[in-house]
């Protein structure tokens, strides 16, 4: 494992990094264009400089719950091997550099999930470290938005 630069968001009461590379843009939460018959975890749709992005909500994802909104809540933009996707969060903490010797291996418990890449242990701070494109890619139903975004660009 190498040194991680990564951006630290709060989704319940966990954190979470993705890698800085990954990340376009952190924006406030704003109000979307629902989409109907889509999956749960997606809010619907916003145009960030001029490119259509789909919204998904990382407490659903993560926890099966709802994100709830507030003045910290915040839109991570980032960018897969297809498209971009906002990630709805509690908060974006920081960005931050975790040193290699920070980073644990995945346990038998993350390797159910294969968005989780590592944990970075820190002083009186837990961070699990996230994929997006395995983040988005493990969603049912997800390739069916891709289909939609890529057909109206």
């Amino acid at each position: 494992m190498v040194d991680q630069k990564v951006v630290v968001f709060s989704s319940g009461n966990e954190e979470f990094g993705i890698p800085v590379l990954k990340v376009i843009s952190i924006e406030r939460a704003q109000k979307l264009n629902a989409i109907p018959q889509m999956p749960t975890f997606l809010l619907g749709m916003l145009t960030i400089r001029d490119q259509l992005i789909p919204i998904v909500d990382a407490g659903i994802i993560l926890f099966n719950i709802p994100t709830t909104h507030t003045d910290k809540t915040k839109i991570i933009v980032t960018q897969t091997d297809s498209l971009s996707v906002g990630l709805l969060v509690d908060d974006a903490i920081e960005i931050m550099n975790i040193p290699k010797t920070e980073l644990k291996q995945i346990s038998l418990t993350y390797q159910l999930s294969p968005y989780i890449t590592g944990v970075a242990s820190l002083e009186n701070r837990l961070i699990t470290l996230l994929d997006a494109d395995n983040l988005f890619d493990s969603l049912e139903g997800f390739d069916m938005i891709e289909d939609h975004i890529q057909s109206h660009q």
